[in-house]
């Protein structure tokens, strides 16, 4: 690949289900391919001809996954990115209307202006257990649906739906013998896993997800990865206004196991339910202090990953 970055390119890429809408910024070139394996090494090779800032593609309910994942094996800086924010930059931009073509292209200007950051993406094994802890989470919620449909739900339908719940917690728990083993073969996550089991209240399953959906734990400071999470607070001030700060953003899947995880460490976690009890006692909400000591667990996490060391109060 050529080394000149001056002349690198940003591309978007529109992907649809039968076909791929490539738009490359700075050449001001569009074309398409067929969204199967033929087409996506056709793309692939003619990309190669260019120095490449970053290829951004949006997350479309996994139709993306193969041209991400034969992009990422290439060494290409892929960048997957949500609708939401494409969408609010192409109406920043008064761009109203939509094809395949100007999903492209708007794409491709989002890559060079809004310069979104290239985090490296999981393959081999860290892949197929990200794809397994997700597939796990959607088990979870049909569960727990039919679950409450046992409470609504006409009496003589409650055997079908209890065999429904026993198939899926079945399906669960082969999902767990499988991550448990796959963790085995990679060697940091083990080390990282054994770390985060440390902490009270920290169960296996919310360290496959931190280690799955949070790999940037243990690299960055308090104040980012509290961000990145999504248990941040953030201002709404304007003038003399002085608005309730709210955590918004993130990433879902790690707040949710957090938020669980909380429930548990309230009760086994003394450091977790002292500042919970504290929180209450000087009249905030229990789901904001709940919010809050998720927010101090994240933190501690984070120290006891730098510093590769095991639970310990003094990260408090």
């Amino acid at each position: 690949m050529p080394k000149n970055r001056e002349n690198a390119v940003n591309v978007g890429i529109d992907v649809g289900k039968l076909q791929l809408d490539i738009a490359i910024h700075e050449r001001g070139l569009h074309f398409t391919v067929p969204n199967d394996p033929q087409g996506i090494r056709y793309l692939l090779g003619r990309l190669a001809r260019y120095t490449l800032a970053r290829i951004v593609v949006e997350a479309t309910g996994r139709r993306e996954y193969d041209l991400v994942l034969a992009a990422t094996e290439r060494g290409f800086p892929v960048v997957i990115c949500q609708p939401i924010k494409v969408r609010r930059y192409a109406g920043a931009k008064g761009i109203l209307a939509k094809t395949d073509k100007i999903d492209a292209q708007v794409l491709a200007s989002y890559a060079a202006v809004m310069q979104p950051e290239v985090r490296p993406l999981a393959l081999g094994n860290i892949r197929k257990i990200k794809d397994m802890i997700a597939r796990r989470r959607q088990l979870i919620e049909m569960s727990t649906m039919e679950k409450n449909r046992l409470d609504v739900m006409p009496k003589n339908l409650s055997a079908d739906i209890r065999r429904h719940i026993r198939h899926l917690q079945t399906q669960i728990d082969k999902l767990d013998h499988m991550i448990a083993d796959l963790v085995e073969t990679i060697d940091e996550w083990r080390v990282k896993r054994d770390i985060l089991l440390s902490a009270p209240g920290i169960g296996t399953q919310v360290v496959n997800t931190l280690l799955a959906d949070l790999p940037e734990l243990g690299t960055l400071t308090n104040k980012q990865i509290a961000a990145l999470v999504g248990v941040a607070p953030f201002n709404r001030d304007s003038g003399k206004l002085r608005g309730k700060r709210r955590i918004r953003g993130g990433r879902s899947s790690v707040r949710t196991v957090l938020f669980m995880s909380m429930l548990t460490s309230i009760q086994h976690n003394t450091l977790i339910r002292n500042t919970y009890q504290r929180l209450v006692e000087n009249g905030k909400h229990k789901k904001v202090a709940l919010t809050a000591c998720m927010r101090k667990m994240i933190t501690i996490l984070n120290a006891m990953l730098r510093d590769n060391t095991p639970w310990d109060e003094k990260y408090a």
